[in-house]
């Protein structure tokens, strides 16, 4: 991920790659209620570069979900990646203590 603060444009930009697609309508939501907006979204194929959908592919397989997500604040923008990085925390956490 990625955040990216420049002095001359309005809007500071997010970028998340390789998003889990099982997380992705509450990443969506958590981003409108923190002031935000997702600019782009794309399903990038892991095998060819080539392919890249504005859309979500009929069988999604085989994609990344990258997002690129602006704000006004770019505190907006770390709350955000801190919101996600400790969900991405508790999963992996639970998915271990099931393991055991």
């Amino acid at each position: 991920m990625l955040i990216d603060c420049r002095d001359g444009d309005k809007y500071n930009r997010l970028e998340m790659k390789n998003v889990n697609k099982d997380i992705l309508s509450w990443l969506e939501d958590i981003v409108e209620e923190n002031n935000s907006r997702v600019e782009r979204k794309e399903w990038k194929s892991k095998y060819n570069n080539y392919v890249v959908y504005d859309y979500e592919p009929f069988c999604t397989d085989g994609f990344e979900i990258n997002l690129v997500i602006t704000s006004f604040n770019v505190a907006y923008l770390n709350f955000i990646k801190y919101l996600y990085d400790e969900k991405i925390s508790t999963i992996e956490y639970l998915n271990n203590c099931i393991g055991v």
